[in-house]
């Protein structure tokens, strides 16, 4: 059995999993180590990482998706949560939402020990997410290489939205 193959991880499988260091492409103080458990267990629809995220870092770019729902749950350390216009302190149990549509967000790492948390997300074939800090839009369709576009460069239609 192949590791896309396998449907259980157990705990020493996963804790000896070398994981990623990924820096987000938006970010160079967004950077993560990151273990995709949805991958090694081969599944598709949904990315689910085990992430940890060091002292002073952020986990992301400060962003928002269209059609994707994500979630995270906290499992050790401490951190701050950005939603929208509002910080708000997180630690170890607790969940945070981020619907699809709603207000952007990222996470930082304010505490002096690993922030470890596992996020979850949809795969859609297709998603549309801003970056407002940044004043950029991505544009993301299966197969097709992504698109990140100025948001005020956008010419929508006569009463369109952007």
């Amino acid at each position: 059995m192949t590791t896309s193959e396998k449907t259980l991880l157990t705990r020493d499988e996963i804790e000896a999993m070398p994981g990623t260091a990924k820096t987000h492409f938006l970010n160079d103080n967004a950077k993560r180590l990151n273990k995709s458990l949805g991958d090694a267990a081969g599944l598709t629809g949904l990315g689910i990482h085990l992430i940890e995220v060091r002292p002073g870092h952020e986990s992301t770019e400060y962003h928002r998706h269209y059609h994707e729902d994500e979630c995270t749950y906290v499992l050790s350390g401490t951190g701050q949560v950005t939603i929208g216009d509002e910080d708000h302190p997180i630690g170890a149990g607790d969940f945070i939402a981020y619907p699809k549509g709603g207000e952007a967000h990222t996470m930082r790492n304010s505490g002096d020990e690993p922030l470890v948390c596992l996020v979850v997300g949809e795969r859609l074939a297709h998603d549309v997410g801003d970056y407002p800090r940044l004043g950029k839009r991505i544009y993301r369709q299966a197969e097709l290489p992504w698109n990140l576009v100025d948001i005020d460069a956008i010419e929508t239609p006569e009463g369109g939205a952007r």
